[in-house]
């Protein structure tokens, strides 16, 4: 009886968190990944439209894609690939949004290896 008891209450309170999905929010704008490589930190900036995202990195810009699957998933597609590995996609899944920022999962499709980050909205187009 007191596992039920446990069970019902964990089952309360894990349905009282929602996580913030304000995914439209973030469809299109300029935006900001930091993320750490070997111990220095990297700064991706990149513009998206609903078809199109503009990627610059170490001072090389890229144009991928963008296919939204649903509001909170999209897929990049490199236009200009310049070796094997850039000619695969790339699948995008928003987990969570909140203000300004939103973590998300990326990782090549068809692969299980997932990688996460968080990117922040620098402003509209």
């Amino acid at each position: 009886m007191k596992k039920l008891i446990l069970l019902s209450l964990l089952l309360i309170l894990a349905s009282c968190y929602n996580a913030e999905h304000n995914c439209k929010d973030f469809k299109t704008g300029k935006f900001k990944f930091e993320h750490e490589v070997d111990g220095v930190k990297k700064v991706t900036l990149f513009e998206r439209n609903d078809s199109i995202e503009i990627e610059t990195f170490e001072g090389k810009t890229d144009t991928a894609s963008v296919r939204w699957v649903n509001d909170c998933e999209y897929i990049l597609k490199k236009l200009h690939p310049k070796n094997m590995s850039e000619e695969k996609s790339i699948g995008m899944k928003i987990l969570t949004t909140s203000g300004n920022s939103y973590t998300f999962e990326f990782g090549i499709i068809g692969s299980d290896q997932k990688q996460k980050g968080t990117v922040t909205k620098l402003g509209e187009l």
